[in-house]
């Protein structure tokens, strides 16, 4: 249960500066080009942290691995409460980031080690009820501290629940892994940092800053590919790319990660259009996102149980049409739309994701021997929040081409419907694959 606990926190903590982007943007008075890296960087770092998770998970024991990482979060958040500046900001984002990574992994890995095939889709329900509520009571949550003390409070407001777990597991949980000797490769870390870190600030520049974009987007390439290869030649990786030999991990992380960046691109543009065109509060735009992410929330659970009943095709399908469906009305979104008509079209979309999020995430697993497990976890999570990453950076870049704010909007919008598209396309492939076999 503290597994859950910190993971909620942690995944809250993410979501929180959604509506918190465009405060910080007035304040200090930076672009929303830069300050919406408070947002991608944080997810990005959440990749990159990720594929460590399987190596930190042999190199320490349970409890010396939960310890430093709750650690390290209070750490980011302690700096995020005293930040002076932008700079200083960014840092405790990522700070907090880098523990959030390993800590969604950790959780995942465990939950799925320590429990039977039959009861997997069950047990990730409840996961994902954790890693979907926790991000869908983050904007409500920040935009009603924000209203009365500031955005500060989003950092402060998680410090005294995470100091507790912190405690309570020094208390409470036992050490039920053993800890081995284990060296971690470094040029292996370098490269993990350097290629998605070039490419989504490559891409966020491409636009301003053509001629030092295009070397670093170069120079990414170059740094994937050495990675690659270099793993080929490892005997202990940081990152198993044969887990791509099982087609239902390779598909159905297709489909999740174009859901993923669904879910994150949509969530920040509302609550940006939301204050910036619409003209409300912080407050108001979190109460917009509030009930679609509940709704997920609440969706995921229970889909989890039916897809130990019914399995994958019946759930994920619908959902997706129904996220596509619900879409299509943004694409001719106007200033004058009702908070009620964005709300409930943005619940729509919500439900329809959190109906396939669960039983793509779990049918990934299928097959898959328990050994492989802990890699293909790290390799989900990881390629899944830097999608994630790139989309928001995506949308963001995009929705500043037009002059007008409301059809940048309507354009990201476009966007994210094309990744729901994709996604749907690759649960369709999925079944008709399955169905051959």
């Amino acid at each position: 249960m503290l597994l859950l606990l910190a993971s909620f926190i942690g995944l809250m903590s993410q979501t929180m500066i959604v509506t918190a982007v465009p405060v910080v943007q007035a304040e200090m008075r930076q672009p929303l080009n830069l300050v919406q890296w408070l947002t991608t960087g944080y997810t990005l770092v959440l990749g990159i942290t990720t594929p460590l998770s399987a190596n930190l998970y042999e190199k320490y024991n349970n409890r010396q691995l939960f310890s430093g990482i709750i650690s390290l979060f209070i750490l980011g958040t302690i700096l995020g409460c005293l930040a002076p500046n932008f700079t200083c900001l960014l840092i405790a984002r990522l700070i907090q980031a880098a523990a959030g990574g390993v800590l969604i992994s950790f959780q995942m890995t465990v939950l799925v080690s320590i429990y039977p095939p039959q009861k997997r889709g069950t047990i990730m329900g409840l996961s994902s009820l954790v890693i979907a509520f926790g991000p869908a009571i983050g904007p409500t949550l920040a935009g009603f501290t924000m209203h009365l003390w500031g955005w500060r409070s989003i950092f402060w407001v998680v410090l005294p629940f995470m100091i507790f777990t912190l405690l309570a597991g020094w208390a409470v949980m036992p050490a039920f892994t053993v800890a081995h000797h284990l060296m971690l490769d470094q040029r292996s870390i370098i490269e993990l940092i350097l290629g998605p870190g070039l490419f989504m600030a490559g891409f966020s520049l491409v636009s301003t800053t053509p001629l030092l974009a295009c070397p670093m987007l170069l120079i990414e390439v170059i740094v994937s590919i050495a990675f690659y290869q270099h793993q080929q030649k490892l005997t202990k990786l940081l990152l198993d790319f044969r887990v791509f030999h099982y087609w239902s991990f390779s598909l159905m992380l297709i489909a999740g990660a174009f859901l993923f960046m669904t879910l994150l691109s949509a969530e920040q543009m509302v609550s940006v259009f939301a204050q910036n065109s619409l003209h409300v509060s912080s407050m108001v735009a979190g109460l917009i996102l509030f009930p679609g992410a509940f709704l997920d929330a609440i969706t995921g659970m229970i889909v989890g149980r039916l897809y130990d009943r019914i399995g994958v095709n019946r759930l994920a399908i619908p959902g997706l049409i129904l996220c596509v469906v619900t879409t299509l009305p943004t694409l001719v979104i106007t200033a004058h739309i009702s908070l009620l008509t964005l709300t409930l079209l943005y619940t729509g979309r919500m439900i329809g994701i959190g109906m396939a999020f669960v039983p793509t995430m779990s049918e990934s697993y299928r097959g898959m021997r328990k050994s492989d497990i802990g890699q293909a976890t790290a390799m989900s999570n990881a390629l899944r929040q830097i999608a994630g990453a790139l989309a928001v950076t995506l949308v963001v870049v995009i929705s500043d081409v037009p002059n007008n704010s409301v059809m940048g909007m309507r354009w990201a919008m476009g966007l994210t419907l094309l990744f729901a598209i994709l996604s749907l396309a690759g649960c369709l492939i999925y079944a008709c694959k399955k169905g051959a076999h």
